[in-house]
This record gives structure tokens, sequence and C-alpha cells, in this order.
């Protein structure tokens, strides 16, 4: 008989009760890839996206949402040579992480870091692959720059402060309330901005402008970030939870030499994760294991309360990381 596995599903678009849990067969994994028993999945707004039919997964991904968790190999499908089975890893995944048991490239994964336990571990690969990429291989943040991160008590927010600060920036952050903003602070934000009380656009003028902004808050703020900027600044666009349409005069691009990108993680190749992957293990690995950065937590939800977890979330009222304890 084939082997099964609990997992959550979405049997549906639509809100957070549409994630119900089912059984599913367990995944084989194929050539250069690994099958993980999880102990813990981080959830992320894209999964919500998902769950809600906004972001479809790849042609060749699994239907159920979950795109980081941390635990234990299990299984080596054909070619793999950098992992054995019992290792202890935490992986960017495809899609699949609401459940028993995932398969993801093995290029994907990354060791638990020094002193971390696992429910810690699940929690990283999706923000840090993220900001890595595009906070300092898009963005090309180096020390002594502005760095203005919109959503800093989020899962992003907060790696890409901690992350900033290491590397000798002057980080900026927005929040939405004091508690979040003394979060901001006490990670390494030189100002924390409540923008329900403050202008980040004065906020950063005052200061000579942002350097580079990470944004993932779109609509009205995208003509703001560019008022925001010093000239030369960058902006990285990562998601839009206000919107990916604005009106926006492209003369001031123009004439103050700014430059507009951005990127989503998911629909990129295997060669191009397992790039983040390398940079990530060099340059922040060490970081983590030496206790300077690390991820700041918030709950908890066991695999079957996947749809609180996910009301958790989106009420914005979380600090940090949410996790499923598989």
């Amino acid at each position: 008989m084939t082997e099964t596995m609990r997992a959550i599903e979405i049997t549906t678009p639509g809100g957070p009760d549409v994630l119900q849990l089912t059984e599913r067969p367990v995944p084989t994994p194929g050539h250069g890839q690994v099958r993980l028993r999880l102990a813990y999945a981080g959830v992320n707004r894209p999964d919500a996206l998902q769950r809600a039919g906004a972001y479809a997964p790849p042609p060749s991904a699994s239907d159920l949402p979950g795109l980081e968790g941390a635990g234990e190999v299990v299984a080596l499908g054909p070619g793999v040579d950098t992992l054995s089975v019992g290792d202890r890893v935490c992986a960017l995944l495809p899609g699949g992480g609401y459940a028993e048991q995932v398969v993801t490239p093995a290029a994907h994964c990354l060791p638990v870091p020094n002193g971390m336990d696992l429910k810690q571990a699940a929690c990283l690969p999706e923000t840090y692959f993220t900001v890595w990429s595009n906070v300092f291989m898009r963005g090309g943040l180096i020390a002594g720059e502005r760095f203005l991160v919109h959503g800093g008590s989020s899962g992003i927010g907060t790696t890409a402060i901690q992350l900033a600060r290491e590397f000798g920036a002057r980080v900026f952050a927005t929040a939405g309330n004091d508690d979040k903003c003394a979060t901001c602070t006490e990670l390494g934000a030189e100002r924390a901005i409540n923008y329900r009380r403050e202008d980040f656009v004065s906020v950063l003028k005052d200061e000579g402008g942002a350097n580079l902004i990470l944004d993932m808050v779109g609509g009205d703020y995208i003509p703001r970030n560019i008022r925001a900027l010093a000239d030369d600044g960058r902006l990285v666009q990562i998601a839009f939870l206000s919107g990916p349409k604005v009106e926006l005069n492209f003369a001031q691009v123009m004439a103050r030499r700014l430059t507009i990108t951005g990127s989503t993680l998911r629909p990129q190749s295997d060669l191009a994760k397992a790039r983040i992957a390398e940079a990530l293990r060099r340059d922040v690995w060490p970081l983590l294991s030496a206790g300077r950065v690390g991820p700041v937590m918030d709950s908890e939800f066991p695999l079957d309360q996947a749809a609180r977890a996910h009301a958790r979330m989106e009420s914005s009222d979380h600090i940090g990381k949410i996790v499923l304890a598989i």
C-alpha cells in the first residue's frame, strides 16, 4: 500500500477556513532532490496569497502550501551526494511544506545553525533567501548607506533590519504601532517610523534620502518611495499588499537617476535559488551560528490549526514569524 501522510490542502480559493487537514501520498524525491520529515514549517504571506487563489504554484510544484521548513533528511533522490539520511536541515521548498514530509532540491537545503532548534530554523529559508537576494544581491546595499524597509516588524522586516545592521548600513523601518516600532529599534533600526502618525518621506528626506528601499506594500507607497529616495537611489519591490498598479511620474526617475527593480522568489529557477543558498551559507550562516542575527518568533500552531495561523498572519497583529508544528 502507498504510504500516506497528514497534510493541509487548499480545498477551494478563499479565506483561512478553506485550509483543511487531509491525507496525501508521501512524495518521492526525484533527481537531485531529498525528502524531509518536517518538524516545523514557516507560515508566510505567499501561502495566504496561494490560498486566496492569487499566487498559483509553478506547474512542477506541489499544490500544498508551505515554502519553508526544517526537519530530518529521510530519503535521497538519484544524484544527491551532499546530504545524508539523518541530516538535520532547513530548506527552501517549492511548495508542500504544510505536510509531514516534503521533497525539495538538495541544493536548497542548509544546515541548522549552531545553537538553533528546528522551530527557529524553519523560519529562516523563505525570509533569508528573499532578503539576501533582494537587499544585497539585487539592491546592492553597502556599508554606510541609508536603508529603509517597510513592514519592519514582519518576518521579512525583522530579517532585513538585522542583516542590514550587520553589514554596516544605517537602518530605518516603518511599522504600525509603538510596540512594533520598539521591536525594530531593538533589532538595530536607527529610526522606527510609526506610519499611522508620521510621514516616512519627510523623515528620510531630513536624513538625505534613502539609498535603498525594500517595499512589500506597493499601491500609493510607490510614488512616496520615489520621493523618499536619494539621488541614484534604488527601490526594490517584493510584494503588493496594497496593489500593483499606480500612476507614477517617471520624469523623477530619469532626472534623479533612480533604479526601480524587484523580484519574486518562487518562480526563479532551481539554479538561481541554489546560488542564493550558497551565498547565504558563506556570508550569513556564520552570523546565525554566532547568534548575531536570528528569527524573531511570534507564535506556534499545530498543523491541523493552519487556518488559525493564517488568520493570525492576516490580522497583522504578529511580530516576526509564525510556525506550524508538524
